[in-house]
């Protein structure tokens, strides 16, 4: 298989960096948005998670495609189905605040992910992660095979750390 064509672009948010990765699904977005907030349909492409889905609530998502599949706590930062989820990553590696958001074109929907301050020293490995990760949700949603994260990293790590200089 050949190396995925990465995506994400760098770009000047209101508080600092932001990485933003956009995908387009088939369906409507009400699908959409159900392939990123329920456990069972997460579970095919990012983890699955338990706790109660609301905002200020934090909820424990197990990495399903992480090597030991870690338990990290995610806290629902904003909900506004199904159009806006935003959520704050706690793990090993810092707090993260990640967002995404839901637009509807005819019979696809588009995702718009964004990983707001974005560290410019980190994006050339957390850049090619959620490339990853986003194809993983359109192949949950398509039918297409999921590929593996070695097609992605180190493979895509230059063309994010470009994106800094």
């Amino acid at each position: 298989m050949t190396t995925p064509k990465p995506t994400g672009k760098l770009v000047n948010g209101s508080e600092g960096l932001d990485l933003v990765v956009t995908r387009t699904l088939p369906g409507s977005v009400y699908d959409a948005w159900a392939s990123i907030t329920e456990p069972e349909r997460t579970a095919r492409w990012v983890g699955r998670w338990e706790g109660t889905g609301a905002v200020g609530e934090t909820i424990r998502v197990q990495m399903g495609f992480e090597e030991g599949a870690p338990w990290e706590d995610v806290e629902i930062t904003e909900c506004d189905a199904p159009h806006r989820l935003g959520l704050r990553t706690i793990s090993e590696q810092g707090a993260w605040d990640v967002s995404f958001e839901l637009s509807e074109d005819g019979e696809r929907s588009e995702i718009r992910f964004v990983h707001h301050r974005v560290a410019a020293a980190e994006v050339g490995d957390v850049g090619p992660g959620w490339e990853y990760y986003l194809d993983q949700l359109v192949a949950s949603v398509s039918g297409a095979p999921l590929r593996s994260f070695d097609d992605y990293f180190p493979a895509q790590r230059e063309y994010f750390e470009e994106q800094t200089r």
